[in-house]
C-alpha cells in the first residue's frame, strides 16, 4: 500500500512538473488572453437648413443611460444588473408588452413554471416526444392573468429595463434611457458604474424641428434606437456597416439623403478577457456627424404661403363652403432652374369638436385630381407640333352635338357660332376650341348630330405630347413615393375630346408646376429638386460649412415646339390674366409684376376620403368641382411659377367658387414683396459692410504712417 501510495505521489508530481514547468507558459497565455472586438458608435445626423440658412433640422443633445452586453452574458447576470439599475432611475413600463411579462414570470418562478406541466407531460419530454419550444410555449400558455398581476411596479420597472437590456447585440451599446433622463439620475448612475457591469452614462442626441409642423410630413421621419433598421431594408443596411438598432431615416427627405445625412460612425475597439468582460475601450476612427442639407426652400415664403392656405381654406370652411372642401395645395418653383421654392398644403380637420389645420404638403407630389382647364395650354402647343393647327389659327366656337351625347359647348357660348383664335381660346378657356383640335388630331370631321368617327389613336397621342410637359409621368423630384396620376381607360374614342380640356386623365399639383414652367421658360422641362446643396458640418456652432456638392439644374427634355409656337401660348396665358375678357384679370389686374397664367375647373364624380362612407350608406357619389390655377410672372422674363389645385371645392358656386384665383394672387404678392424685403437688406448689409471697411482701412493706413 505504501508502494502504491508513493508510485501515485510521483505521478502526480510528475505531471505538476509538466504542466507548471514545460507547459506553464502556454496556459499563462491562455488564461491572459484577450480578444479585440470592433464596434460602431452611432454619431449626430446632419442638419437641414432653408436655402437662405435658416435651420430646419437640428440635433438637440441629451443625457442617455446604456447597456453593452458582454458575450455570454446570462440572464440572471443581466436581470440583477437591471434590479439594480431600477432603483436608480425611473423608467416607463408601456412598451413592455404581455410576452414579456410572461418571459419575465417564468424566469423568476422557476417553481412554479414547472408545476403548468403534468407528470405525464414531464415524461414526454424526457422520452423527446415533446421539444423543448413546444414545453416553453405549453408554459407561456398556462400562465394566467393572475399569475401576472402578481408583478409589481417595481419588477415591471425591472422588466422594462432588462427588455431594453436584451434587445442589443452582444458588444453594441444600447440605450436604456434616453427621454427625459435627469440630472440626478446620470450622476447617480455615474456614481455606481463599478457595480453595474456594462451600464455607461452618455450623450445622445435627437432631431429638433425649428417649425413645429411646416414641412413636417416631407422633412420624413428617422426611426428610434428600439426600433433600429426596418425590417424590410436589414439586410441592405447591414451589408453598408450598420448596426442593428441604428436610427435611419424612415420617410421622404431623412431616407432619401439617408447616406448623405447618416455620417461617419465613430469605430471603438473593445478589448475583452474570454469570459467577455470588457477591459479597456481605444477609439480607433473618430466619428464625424452627418452632412447637412440646404434646402432649395425658402422658409420665409413656405410660412407665408401656408399661412395664406389656412386663412383661405378657413374662411371658406366658415362661410359656408362645401362640406366634402378638406385641403388646398400650393407648388412654387423657379421655373428655369426646377428649384422648389415652397411646399405647401393643408388639410381641414375636426377632432375632438375642433378645427385644425394639419400639414399636407406631401399631397403635392402623392395625390392626383382632375385638372380642367389649366391644361388647355399643353392641348394648344400639341395641336401645333402635330400639325393640327397652326399659330393663330382661327375656329368656330359653336356648341356640338353628337349622336347618343349630351351637348358640347364653352361655358361662355351656349347657344351662337364666334369664330375665335388660339389666343383668344386660352383667354377665355374655349373648350369647343380644344375639342375641335383634338378632332383635327384624330383626322375627324363634325358633322351635327353624327356619331363622332376618330382616329383611336388620337388620345395615346395627345398623351404622348402632354408627357413632353410632365403631365402623366414622373417630374423626377428627389423624393420617394411620388405619383404620376390615373390614365382613364378609353372606352370610346370620343373621350379624347374630354382628355382636351383636362376633363378625364389626373395630375399632381406638383406636375401642374412643371408643367407651366416648362412654357413659361421656353419648352425645357426642368428636373424638381428640394436639396440645394451638400455641405460640411461646420467647424461652429449655428454657422455652415463648405460646400461638398451642389445640384445643379438638369433638363430632362425640351418640348418638339418652335420658339414661336411657344411664345404664342405665353401670350394667351398673359391674356388670361391682363387681357380684356381674362378668366383671372378680375383677380390679377393692376399687378406689377405682369403674371401670366390659366385658370382651370374640372367637374368629376367626389373621389375623396369620405367615399366609402357615401357607399356604405347607400347613398350616390355627389357631382363636385375642382378649381385650379397655374401662373408664371414676370411674363416677359420668368422668375417664379406656381400651381393652386383645390380639390371638391363646391358644387354649384358659392364662397369657395374663387378660393383658386385669391391664394394664387396672394402667393405671387407674397413671393414679390419678400423679394423687395430681402433686396432692401442685402443693399444694407454691403453699406455696413463698406463703412466697416473704410474705417478699418483708415486705421491701417494710420498705422503705416506711424511706423
Amino acid at each position: 500500500m505504501f508502494f502504491v501510495v508513493f508510485l501515485l505521489f510521483s505521478i502526480l508530481i510528475f505531471r505538476l512538473g509538466i504542466v507548471q514547468i514545460v507547459q506553464g507558459e502556454d496556459y499563462q497565455r491562455k488564461i491572459e488572453r484577450t480578444e479585440d472586438v470592433t464596434v460602431n458608435a452611432s454619431v449626430p445626423r446632419g442638419k437641414i437648413f432653408d436655402r437662405n440658412g435658416q435651420i430646419i433640422v437640428d440635433n438637440v443633445p441629451q443625457n442617455a443611460i446604456t447597456y453593452t452586453r458582454k458575450k455570454g452574458a446570462s440572464q440572471e447576470e443581466m436581470r440583477e444588473t437591471a434590479e439594480k439599475l431600477a432603483k436608480l432611475i425611473d423608467k416607463e413600463t408601456d412598451q413592455v408588452t404581455e410576452r414579456d411579462k410572461k418571459d419575465f414570470w417564468i424566469m423568476k418562478n422557476a417553481e412554479e413554471v414547472k408545476q403548468k406541466i403534468t407528470p405525464q407531460e414531464w415524461e414526454k419530454y424526457k422520452e423527446n416526444e415533446i421539444s423543448e419550444k413546444e414545453l416553453y410555449q405549453m408554459q407561456l400558455d398556462r400562465i394566467t392573468e393572475k399569475d401576472l398581476s402578481s408583478l409589481t411596479n417595481n419588477e415591471l420597472e425591472v422588466l422594462a429595463i432588462y427588455r431594453e437590456f436584451t434587445s442589443g447585440y452582444a458588444m453594441t451599446p444600447q440605450v436604456v434611457k434616453n427621454k427625459n433622463v435627469t440630472e440626478e439620475e446620470y450622476a447617480v448612475v455615474s456614481e455606481n458604474l463599478a457595480s453595474l457591469p456594462g451600464v455607461n452614462t452618455t450623450t445622445d442626441w435627437d432631431r429638433a424641428y425649428a417649425y413645429d409642423k411646416t414641412l413636417k410630413s416631407v422633412l420624413g421621419n428617422i426611426s428610434s434606437s428600439r426600433e433600429g433598421l426596418p425590417k424590410e431594408m436589414v439586410d441592405f443596411y447591414l451589408s453598408r456597416d450598420y448596426s442593428r438598432n441604428d436610427r435611419v431615416g424612415k420617410s421622404y427627405i431623412e431616407y432619401q439623403y439617408e447616406e448623405v445625412l447618416r455620417g461617419q460612425k465613430t469605430k471603438v475597439k473593445n478589448i475583452t478577457d474570454k469570459s467577455g468582460n470588457i477591459l479597456d475601450s481605444e477609439v480607433v476612427r473618430k466619428g464625424r456627424r452627418g452632412d447637412d442639407l440646404i434646402l432649395t426652400i425658402d422658409m420665409d415664403l413656405q410660412q407665408a404661403v401656408e399661412k395664406i392656405i389656412e386663412d383661405e381654406l378657413g374662411q371658406a370652411k366658415r362661410q359656408g363652403g362645401h362640406p366634402l372642401l378638406d385641403r388646398v395645395f400650393v407648388t412654387v418653383m423657379d421655373p428655369n432652374t426646377g428649384e422648389i421654392l415652397a411646399l405647401a398644403g393643408k388639410k381641414y380637420e375636426v377632432k375632438d369638436g375642433k378645427a385644425l389645420m394639419a400639414d399636407f404638403a406631401l399631397g403635392n407630389m402623392t395625390t392626383s385630381y382632375t385638372m380642367g382647364s389649366v391644361v388647355k395650354g399643353a392641348t394648344v402647343l400639341t395641336g401645333y407640333m402635330t400639325g393640327a393647327i397652326r399659330p393663330g389659327e382661327t375656329l368656330v366656337d359653336e356648341p356640338l352635338k353628337f349622336a347618343g351625347t349630351p351637348q358640347k359647348s364653352s361655358w361662355f357660348n351656349r347657344g351662337g357660332a364666334l369664330r375665335i383664335s388660339d389666343q383668344y381660346a386660352l383667354m377665355r378657356s374655349s373648350n369647343v376650341y380644344m375639342f375641335k383640335t383634338a378632332m383635327k388630331i384624330g383626322n375627324a370631321k363634325y358633322r351635327p348630330n353624327a356619331a363622332l368617327k376618330i382616329d383611336p389613336e388620337a388620345l395615346p397621342t395627345m398623351r404622348r405630347y402632354f408627357s413632353q410637359f410632365g403631365l402623366g409621368v414622373r417630374t423626377g423630384i428627389d423624393l420617394p413615393n411620388e405619383q404620376i396620376g390615373f390614365q382613364g381607360e378609353m372606352t370610346q374614342p370620343g373621350l379624347a375630346l374630354d382628355f382636351s380640356i383636362g376633363q378625364f386623365d389626373t395630375y399632381t399639383p406638383l406636375q401642374l408646376a412643371q408643367y407651366v414652367s416648362t412654357i413659361a421658360n421656353g419648352g425645357y422641362r426642368m428636373k424638381p429638386h428640394i436639396v440645394k446643396e451638400i455641405r460640411q458640418p461646420a467647424a461652429k456652432t449655428g454657422k455652415i460649412g463648405p460646400v461638398v456638392e451642389e445640384i445643379k439644374p438638369e433638363v430632362l427634355n425640351r418640348l418638339d415646339a418652335t420658339p414661336g409656337q411657344i411664345k404664342q401660348v405665353q401670350e394667351g396665358f398673359r391674356m388670361v390674366m391682363s387681357g380684356s375678357q381674362g378668366t383671372a384679370k378680375k383677380y390679377f389686374a393692376g399687378a406689377s409684376y405682369s403674371p401670366a397664367g390659366k385658370t382651370g375647373t374640372a367637374e368629376g364624380v367626389y373621389d375623396g376620403p369620405k367615399r366609402e362612407q357615401y357607399l356604405k350608406n347607400g347613398q350616390q357619389l355627389p357631382m363636385t368641382w375642382n378649381i385650379n390655377l397655374v401662373g408664371y410672372a414676370p411674363y416677359d422674363h420668368p422668375e417664379v411659377a406656381f400651381a393652386v389645385v383645390v380639390p371638391w371645392a363646391y358644387q354649384s358656386g358659392g364662397s369657395s367658387a374663387s378660393i383658386n384665383n385669391i391664394v394664387g394672387r396672394k402667393v405671387l404678392d407674397k413671393y414679390f414683396e419678400l423679394k423687395e424685403q430681402k433686396a432692401k437688406e442685402e443693399t444694407s448689409d454691403v453699406i455696413v459692410e463698406k463703412d466697416i471697411y473704410s474705417k478699418d482701412s483708415k486705421e491701417e493706413e494710420e498705422s503705416v504712417e506711424e511706423e
